[in-house]
This record gives C-alpha cells, structure tokens and sequence, in this order.
C-alpha cells in the first residue's frame, strides 16, 4: 500500500501542484508572520542591548508633581552628587543627561515625524576628551549656546535640513527657530523606527527639560569586577531616599524588551488573520482535490479491496498521499515564509514609523507551526476522502459509471444546513435591539456570521441546481456551449459547490467588512460634521502638549477670522473608566460646536457643574440632576460632580464637558489649551486663511491646523486597517479560488475525455470547447459569489445595528462600486482559471479521444 501510495502520488503531479500552492499560501503567512516577529524583537533587543550596553546604573528622580514648573521640580540630580557618583567605590565614569522632547518642522515648514514618544531631545553633555560618546558627530559640531541646534542624520535627511539651516521646533508652548551647526548618529529606537531626535547644549536643555544645573538622569558605568546590582546597592545607600532612585542597566533593557514585546505583537494579527483565511479557504480546495482523485479511482480501490485490501489501508493510503502533500507544501511554504519575513518590514514600515532592520530569526516555533500546520490541515483536509475511499466496495469494479448519488445524505446536509442557517440568522436577528457594541455582542454577532457561512456552504450542493439553472439563462445565450456549460456544471453539484466554496467564503467577508466599513466611515463623516460648528481646528497632537496662550488671542486677531473659542483637554477617570473631558466658554462654546442637549443646558457649567455624552450618562445611571464622582487630569482624588446636562454624542465635545476654568486646572500644564475652534467671516475655507492662522501659532510642529473637511477626514481614518484587511483578503480568497477551479476543471476535463472527442467529431469547433469551459468556470464563480453577496450582505446588515446602537448617525450605506467590483473580479478569475484547462480540452485529438477507454 506503501508503493501504490507513492504511485498514486507521482501519477497525480499536475493535480497534487495545485494543493501543494493551497496549503502554501497558508504556511507562508504563518511561518513569515512567526519569523519575521522573532526578527522584529531581536532586532529591537540590540538595538535596546547597545543602549544600555555601558550603563550599569542609571539615577533619577523620584516622581515629582506633574506639571510643576521647571524651576520647582525639586530635582537633586546636579554636579555636586555626579562628582560624589564618581568618587564611589566600582564606578569606572560617570554621565549626566538631560532628556525631553522636541517636534521639529522640515525645511519647508511642514511637521518632521511628529507623533507621541518619537522626538527626543537630549543634552551634548561633553567628557574629558571634549566630545560625548554618546551622540558621535556626523558632520559640523555639537552646539554651543541656546540659538544653536544639532540632529541625528536621519532626522536632517527626513527633513532635508543642512548645516546652517534655520529649525522651527517647539518642546510645549511657543515656537522657537535655532541653526543647525551638526548632524550626530544615535541608537536610541525611537529615532531609528521613524522619530526625530534633537540636541541642544547642556544649559539650554537644562532650562527646558529640567532646570538650571540640574539633570534628569545620571548614568554609571562599573569597573571590571563590579556587578551592577552591587553598583546600584551602594549608589542606592547614599542617595536621598525620597528624593532620588537607582535602576540598573539591565533593568531598563528588559523594560524595554517588554515594550518591544508588546510592539511586535500587534505585527503579527494581520498576517496572522490573512493565515487563518488562506488556510481555512484553502482546506475546502484540498477536500475537493482528493475527493475528486478518489472518485476517479474507484475502480482501482475496489480492484485492490477485492484482491485484498482492507478498509483501513485504502484510507491510510489516502492520508499518506496527503502526508507527503502536507509535507512538501510546508517545505516549500517555509521558504516563502522566509521571503515574506524579509520584506514585510518594508511593506509595514511608513515614512513615520520605520521597522527595524535586521538578520532573519528562524527559531523552533516557527519550524514547528509550519509542520504543524501544513501537515496538519492538509491531513485533516484529506480524511473525509479517506473515509470515503475505504468505502468503496470491490464489486464497484465492474461498474462503469459513478456511484449514484444517496438521497438520504442530501436529506441529512439539507436538515443539517437548515438548522445551521436558522440558528445562526437567529442570533443575528436577536441584535437589532443592541444598544451598544459590547464585548459579548461582538462575540455573538462573529459567531452567528460564521454559523451563516458554514449553513450556505453546507446547503451549497443543494442550491446549486437552483441558482445555476437561474444563472443559466445567461450562458444559454451563447447557444448550445452555454447550455452544455450549465449541465456540465450541474452534473456533480456537490463538486461544484466544493469548487466555489472558496469563494463564497472570501466574497462574504468582502462584501460583508466593505459594507460595515462604508457605512461606519459616511457615520463618522456625518458625526463629526454634524457635531462641529467651526470652521478650523487647531489642536496639539497630544493632551500631553498645550497651545501659547499668547497664540489664542493671535488667532482671535487674525484678519479673517470672526470668532475663536479655546478649549482645554484632560482624560479623566469617571465611572471606573477613562474619559476625555473638554474644557469650553460655556458663553461662546455655541458658536463653535453643535450640542444636541438631551436635557440640561451647557450654560449652567461651572465649578462642580459638568456635561456628559449620553453613552456616558447611560453607563453611569445618571440624567440631569444626578452627582458623579470623578478624576479629573492631573488631580489625585476624586471629586463629586453635579451633572448638568447630557448631551448627544459628540466627538469634537468628546466625553464630558466642563468649564474650562475648572478643567484647566487639571489639565497635565496648568492653564493650558489644547484645540482652539475658529469661525471664518461668511465661513470662508481657504489656503490664504489657513497659512495666516498657521502663522498666527507660530507654525508650531505640535500643532495641527485642520479645516472641517480635513478633520471629518482624519475621524474616518480609522476604517484605513479594516480596508486592509478587506482587500488583503479578497486577494487570498481570488488566488485560491483560481487554484481551486482549475484543479476541478482539469479533472473534469480528464474525465470527459471521450465525451469532448465525441463533440469534437459531430462538429464543435476548437474554439468551441474552448468557450464551453470557460462558461463553466464562469458559472461555477459566479454561484459562489451570488451566495458570497448573500450572506455578507445579510450580516452586514445584523451587524449593523450594533454600530447603529453605539452611534446614532450610523445607516447602511452600500459601497455599490465595490461590490460590482468583487462581483467583476470573481468572474474574471473563473474564466482566466479555465485557460490552462481549456487549452488542453481544445487539443484533444477527437478519435484519440473517443478511442480512449
């Protein structure tokens, strides 16, 4: 059985290619996602290891209050206890630092790179030598005094800034422009994944991120033979207790490792999901590959059961052949795999957010996981067949037609698929009445869509009768190919619905992620709009950063501009959970935002007065009238709240609305502006009034200047990973899809040898078989796509009303061109899978063909 095995297999080559490359579309995402995870990590470990490579220990401060101002912050670290640090027994040198952040703006006046925790600044704190080791010089030299500025050489290059240059940048508040006089390397990862990195003089650093002759962290270095715990236990005993702590090097590189790992996670999902979706599409081309030989063998099993074989070694048989299939595929997978690894990094990596790059890591979990999954779905894939196989009964040797088809069975997929279909449409159903997209609601929608999916392509060999012969009217008209078409792909329903499950499934998920991806993008249009009276925002990147007050009352005077209206932003915590609380002129807030009050007024805001969104008021049992206990910015405790009004929700009023008087308080920089909301004279939006109102902030790289087009844009954005994932997918599903019929056209056209040699010899042209099979192949896609749309379409709309429960400008919104384009395409690829299989029907000699036995 071993022999005829390996017999079986050599003989089927052509066909077995065919799912070899399925399963391999599904090892390769898997292997490449797993290696080029390992290989991300590692390459962020070095990256941290060389950073911390020389630091045994590293002294900070202790927490101090957040937003004190820089010459209250209380630090200790300064050159007296530097020199004491060096005196200490194992020290070997000692290094001062002044770390921060600064955004810089390129040489056109655009933001460089400026996004949350990617633009350090430090201090060129020189050694003895005259020269800080560890920021070396590019070109030019390190600056001097507070007009000059040094950056890394890819921030320089980004930017396309040059020795001399005039920098705009801006650490928090008011735009400052220094010359640039040098370009320095850095290892820092934030740098090298895409940030910018600045570097000031030590005074001047010191002034801004600390406060005059102090640090904000001093690194130690050990003598051979000093271990850095020990070091930091003797540094630790003659520090100020509560004023100043020790960490050891290695400490800070397993945070770092930690935070890496973190990162790369999140790289591995959409691969991962592209996997999942080419594996499971794909096991319905390898159930259809060996059930197809194994239908074509039935003579042969039933010879080798009657001289002998027993059940158990045709359906081992069976599986070895899949064995040796999975076993090649994962072999061959695990070298795409490998050059998948080697370019997502590029493919992931974006002019603000740059991979790191580094030497391919294989390790024994990606090995194992390609094995395991190629040879396991592959396998798995085959043993219905192998079941099937062992099934055939010796005397099927004598027949010369197929076995006919059991009712029973059809019967039973019918009930089967039913219930299938009836539970999972009811579950559903059940989430009309939704009023919010919770946890526990997503999950059961995600389960009822997949229990829709598997009902249809369990019914799927049942309604293919129907759908083609419906469908059929259409090829009809190409005369008698058309019709031969149409039969030829009803004569096996179960086979054709196997052949176009592939792509039911990727047309589903299409069709249904476009839909709820189409319809949520128009609803956050419409929320944002609807929710915005200003003409232009202008808002800081991070509740971290604030807005010049001096700059507010520029852009009131700004010629153009007929009102501004400031507003302040903190999170805060309210009900057990985080919030955004917005800080508004309950006087002017009218003019700028269009607050729908459920009940209440936003006039009575004030001390102890706040606003809050309906989704908030309904997570927290109150109305109008009703106390709330709140955390607000910076404050460590909470503080009870009158509610003086709900709102409908409304992005630009966020969470909850205060006075801005009492919000600002809190904010993380006392008396600080995050957004100003402008109103234009006659509402005019133009490149004139937004240069002007950029000028007017000192074309700050911490800020964004955004008409209300532009900012509706940005709230849309979010749809951006959902449209990858769509398209990702239907680009799998098409592959497969295209593998899949034309492995089932090739066998069907091995089969109706004599029956095309006889069409042949009454007459039909070349050109006609050649059309006969492609009309199949059309068909055959077009059955799967009809119910694709059917069943995407139909959770998109149940899905929908949990969006419609959480957002109320939420509707179905039918992306028309997308779904005749899925529709389009899925055509296309039915008919350029058969070429290959109808070039070989074509050149079929008839009496060859009608000779054959």
């Amino acid at each position: 059985m071993l022999k005829t095995a390996l017999r079986n297999l050599l003989a089927h080559k052509a066909r077995q290619i065919m799912t070899v490359l399925a399963v391999c579309l599904g090892v390769a995402f898997v292997s490449g996602t797993l290696v080029f995870a390992d290989s991300t990590a590692a390459a962020h470990r070095a990256a941290a290891s060389k950073n911390f490579a020389d630091i045994a220990v590293t002294v900070t401060d202790k927490e101090s209050p957040s937003g004190a101002p820089a010459d209250q912050r209380g630090s200790v670290l300064d050159d007296a206890l530097a020199r004491k640090l060096a005196d200490l027994p194992g020290v070997a040198a000692v290094r001062p630092s002044v770390d921060g952040s600064a955004a810089l703006n390129a040489a056109d006046g655009t933001p460089l790179r400026v996004k949350p925790g990617a633009n350090p600044a430090a201090a060129y704190v020189p050694g003895t030598d005259g020269k800080d080791s560890r920021y070396p010089l590019v070109e030019g030299r390190a600056p001097r005094n507070s007009d000059e500025i040094a950056v890394d050489s890819g921030t320089a290059a980004a930017g396309h800034l040059h020795i001399g240059d005039t920098v705009t940048l801006a650490t928090d508040g008011p735009v400052m422009e220094k010359r640039l006089v040098g370009t320095v390397t850095t290892k820092d990862t934030r740098v090298t994944a895409g940030g910018t990195f600045a570097l000031f003089d030590k005074a001047t650093a010191q002034k801004m991120f600390a406060s005059p002759g102090h640090y904000t962290g001093i690194d130690l270095s050990a003598k051979p033979g000093t271990a850095p715990s020990e070091l930091a236990d003797r540094v630790t005993d003659m520090l100020p207790a509560d004023q100043a702590e020790a960490t050891t090097g290695a400490a800070q590189a397993a945070q770092q490792a930690g935070y890496v790992d973190t990162l790369t996670r999140g790289y591995e999902k959409l691969p991962l999901v592209f996997a999942g979706v080419s594996l499971f599409i794909g096991s319905f081309l390898i159930i259809n590959t060996f059930t197809m030989l194994v239908s074509r063998r039935t003579r042969e099993i039933a010879l080798l059961r009657a001289i002998g074989a027993s059940r158990r070694q045709v359906s081992r048989s069976v599986l070895l052949e899949a064995l040796l299939v999975g076993l090649l595929a994962s072999a061959v997978g695990f070298l795409l795999g490998l050059g998948l690894a080697a370019v997502l990094p590029d493919i992931l990596s974006t002019e603000g957010n740059t991979l790191p790059q580094g030497p391919l890591v294989i390790g024994p979990r990606s090995v194992v996981a390609t094995l395991g999954v190629g040879v396991g779905v592959t396998v798995l894939a085959a043993w219905l067949p192998s079941r099937r196989a062992a099934k055939v009964a010796p005397v099927e040797a004598m027949r010369t037609a197929g076995p006919p088809s059991c009712a029973t069975r059809s019967r039973l997929r019918g009930v089967v698929g039913l219930a299938l279909l009836v539970f999972g449409a009811g579950l559903l159903i059940s989430l009309t009445g939704a009023k919010d997209a919770s946890e526990k609601n997503l999950q059961t929608a995600m389960f009822g869509c997949a229990l829709v999916v598997v009902a249809l392509i369990v019914l799927a060999p049942l309604l293919a009768t129907p759908v083609i012969r419906l469908t059929g009217r259409l090829t009809g008209r190409f005369g008698i190919t058309g019709r031969l078409a149409r039969e030829n792909a009803l004569r096996d329903p179960r086979r054709t619905a196997a052949t176009a499950a592939t792509l039911l499934i990727s047309t589903a998920l299409v069709a249904g992620l476009a839909v709820i991806g189409n319809s949520t993008a128009r609803a956050l249009d419409r929320q944002a709009a609807t929710g915005l009276g200003a003409d232009y925002v202008i808002g800081t990147r991070s509740t971290m950063t604030g807005i010049d007050p001096v700059a507010v009352r520029r852009v009131a005077d700004t010629s153009g501009v007929r009102g501004a209206s400031a507003v302040t932003d903190v999170t805060g915590v309210i009900g057990g959970r985080v919030q955004n609380i917005s800080g508004v002129d309950p006087r002017t807030v009218n003019d700028v935002m269009k607050l729908d009050f459920v009940s209440g007024s936003v006039k009575d805001l004030g001390p102890g007065r706040i606003a809050v969104s309906s989704t908030v008021a309904r997570d927290n049992g109150v109305t109008a009238g009703g106390e709330l206990n709140i955390r607000m910015g910076q404050s460590r405790q909470f503080e009870k709240y009158t509610v003086v009004g709900v709102y409908q929700d409304n992005p630009i009023a966020q969470d909850a609305l205060g006075a801005r008087t009492e919000v600002a308080k809190n904010s993380y920089a006392p008396g600080s502006v995050q957004r100003i909301l402008v109103r234009t004279d006659g509402g005019a939006v133009s490149k004139t009034t937004e240069d002007r109102l950029r000028t007017a902030v000192g074309n700050s790289p911490l800020l964004k200047v955004q008409d209300r087009e532009q900012f509706v844009h940005e709230a849309a954005g979010t749809m951006g990973d959902l449209l990858t994932l769509m398209y990702g997918m239907l680009a799998i599903g098409i592959v497969i899809a295209a593998l899949g019929i034309m492995n089932t056209l090739a066998m069907s056209v091995a089969e109706r040898t004599r029956e095309i040699g006889a069409l042949r010899a009454i007459g039909m042209d070349r050109s006609g078989i050649r059309r006969m099979i492609r009309l199949e192949a059309v068909t055959v896609a077009a059955f799967g796509t009809l119910l694709g749309l059917a069943g995407g379409l139909f959770g998109a709309w149940a899905v929908g009303s949990l969006a419609n429960g959480a957002m109320a400008q939420y509707s179905l919104a039918l992306p028309w061109g997308t779904l005749l384009l899925v529709c389009l395409l899925s055509l296309a690829i039915g008919a350029l899978a058969a070429a290959v299989p109808a070039r070989r029907a074509a050149a079929l000699s008839p009496l060859e063909a009608v000779a054959e036995a």
